[in-house]
């Protein structure tokens, strides 16, 4: 085992150097070994009941850390080299093993030259494996013209060399795999084309670099050559929550009191029968709810499966609502939230003010992000668990962070954000989005995009893009959480901007400040100021086909994009008209630059 000092920040560990990801460290090329090859001990646990409990009750657990000067004893993280095919820099000899150099590790070739990895390596286009190409049998395959069939049978292992021929110009045609023993060359060109790992018979072998091929397990899907660099090589999915007092939804105690009244269990004995609505009936006039609740929740027809991030985000909603009512907060722990009333007064646009109805300064807050897993390839491919351990008994564990920090709550009007979603130009326009995901095979795992969801998320996103000039953070620093969601339960309807850090003590307040009722509705005008022309009008406003899958709509990088690390859906779903309003569309806040500007004389 070579050991490499190299520092990384625990939040690398998630992303974007988790396990699964390539990394490269001091001219090495290092892969992340799944969660079974930790040391256990020097892996501290971390406590996050409502995560644990979405993620099959596994164990969260924080990778290796230390401070101060490394040495032989220090917790560390193990890192797998890969590919194993590497060249020399000043030879152009290539070879897989690692030398000695009395008793050392060295990565250097027998000439004296720097070992360098090779750029190219197999991933799978389905199973999301990855493994080295086998540059020995595939230099050895193909039809140059001149070659004898002869070559074949070449047993030279060790004379194959990586060079570039400048008689053939630029690019991989000048870029060449040579075997000084049979003479046989072939170009890097030929390895690029989507059949070609397959036409020459290299397979999959069903294994990531870490672990040993099993015997039979060979993988049915086909290889593809690719860059070790390239972005699609790693695809991690992890989940956060936030470390609050679990709220019940009211939701839920209305229906314990449904559950708990007298005449419940005639309306379970009728089934559905004429006098089940009539009790039903009863039930609903007392406890201020539905018949059609009551009826529903007797059928059972309540029970549904949850995804688990809409499962934590409903807890949490119901978590901020208590807190804005409580007002000034002065109780201690991990969530600390001042809500206040948006005042209705002469001083601010009543387009705005009779939507925006509470604001809430989170002081301070916790947050466990824990990786589930991994993909390669494309979001369609097979799901890689980060614990592949052999021992099925135990529970797996899950590479996680603590992080502490403060944000800003926004909580818009129900019954506004239901009155303008009910139009039916708006209705058109969300539907233009609901239809391209529905139609995508990998868009599912995204957010409904309902009207709600989309312009509370485009205008998190406005929000982030001003705040970046006000708060001293970047924009990368900022994340976002959307809860709007009008097929849950409770419906809900707001947005959480934050930032956190791992240190214990979290942030500066720099975030928080800005949450106060003098300055967050200006900065809020002012971001819809900024996003009321675009540099890339008109043609970004008249869209209705903009980024990734073409899941945006009027937005781009001049007016709504932000760093993909700070959104739930990686710069998806969103529209500026939703917003703004445009065309026939009315948008959310409507109206509300022209009363300010009116008001300002502007």
């Amino acid at each position: 085992m070579e050991r490499i000092l190299h520092d990384l920040r625990l939040s690398e560990t998630i992303t974007p150097f988790g396990v699964g990801a390539i990394v490269d460290v001091l001219g090495e090329s290092l892969i992340a070994p799944d969660t079974s090859w930790w040391d256990r001990k020097s892996a501290p646990e971390i406590s996050c009941e409502r995560l644990r409990a979405r993620m099959r009750a596994g164990v969260l657990r924080q990778a290796p850390a230390h401070s101060g000067r490394a040495a032989k004893e220090t917790a560390h993280l193990l890192y797998w080299r890969f590919p194993a095919w590497r060249f020399c820099e000043r030879c152009t000899k290539l070879s897989q093993l690692t030398g000695r150099n009395k008793g050392r590790w060295t990565n250097r070739c027998e000439c004296g030259g720097t070992l360098v990895p090779m750029r190219y390596v197999a991933v799978c286009e389905k199973g999301s494996h990855i493994q080295d190409i086998p540059w020995f049998k595939w230099a050895h395959r193909g039809n140059d013209a001149g070659v004898t069939e002869t070559v074949r049978f070449c047993r030279a292992y060790k004379e194959l060399k990586f060079i570039r021929s400048s008689q053939r110009g630029e690019g991989l045609g000048s870029l060449r795999i040579h075997c000084n023993g049979c003479r046989r060359s072939r170009p890097l060109s030929e390895l690029t084309g989507g059949e070609s790992l397959h036409r020459d018979g290299i397979r999959c072998e069903g294994a990531q670099p870490w672990e040993e091929p099993k015997p039979g397990n060979i993988c049915d899907h086909r290889l593809s050559a690719v860059q070790r660099g390239a972005t699609s090589n790693y695809i991690a999915e992890h989940l956060s929550a936030l470390d609050i007092p679990e709220e019940r939804p009211q939701s839920a105690e209305k229906a314990d009191q449904i559950r708990n009244h007298v005449y419940f269990e005639k309306v379970v004995s009728d089934n559905g029968g004429p006098q089940a609505e009539l009790v039903a009936g009863w039930i609903a006039d007392e406890l201020g709810v539905s018949a059609n609740d009551v009826l529903n929740l007797a059928a059972g027809s309540d029970d549904s499966t949850e995804a688990p991030l809409l499962d934590l985000k409903d807890g949490e909603w119901a978590a901020f609502l208590k807190k804005l009512e409580g007002g000034r907060d002065h109780s201690a722990g991990d969530f600390v939230v001042d809500g206040w009333k948006v005042p209705a007064d002469s001083a601010w646009p009543p387009a705005l003010t009779s939507r925006l109805i509470s604001v809430g300064q989170v002081r301070r807050v916790r947050e466990v992000r824990a990786l589930r897993g991994f993909r390669r390839h494309n979001a369609e491919a097979d799901f890689i668990p980060s614990d592949l351990g052999p021992d099925r008994k135990r529970k797996p564990v899950y590479p996680a962070i603590e992080m502490f920090g403060e944000g800003i709550f926004l909580q818009f009007d129900e019954d506004r954000v239901s009155e303008w979603e009910s139009l039916p130009e708006v209705r058109a326009r969300a539907g233009i989005l609901m239809n391209r995901r529905n139609s995508s095979p990998w868009a599912h795992r995204l957010d409904v995009p309902e009207p709600r969801f989309i312009a509370l998320h485009t205008i998190a996103h406005l929000l982030i893009r001003r705040l970046a000039f006000a708060s001293g953070y970047s924009s990368a620093s900022l994340q976002e959480r959307i809860y709007a969601h009008s097929d849950r339960p409770d419906r809900t309807a707001g947005i959480l901007i934050y930032t956190a850090a791992g240190d214990a003590q979290g942030t500066l307040g720099g975030l928080v400040r800005l949450g106060e009722p003098d300055k967050i509705l200006p900065l809020l005008l002012a971001a819809l100021s900024d996003a009321d022309v675009c540099s890339n009008d008109p043609v970004c406003i008249e869209s209705d086909r903009q980024g990734s899958s073409q899941l945006n709509l009027s937005a781009c990088h001049g007016c709504a994009l932000v760093s993909e690390t700070s959104c739930e859906t990686a710069n998806r779903l969103l529209d500026r008209q939703l917003v703004l309003g445009g065309g026939n569309v009315a948008g959310f806040l409507d109206h509300v630059l022209d009363q300010a500007r009116r008001r300002t004389g502007v």
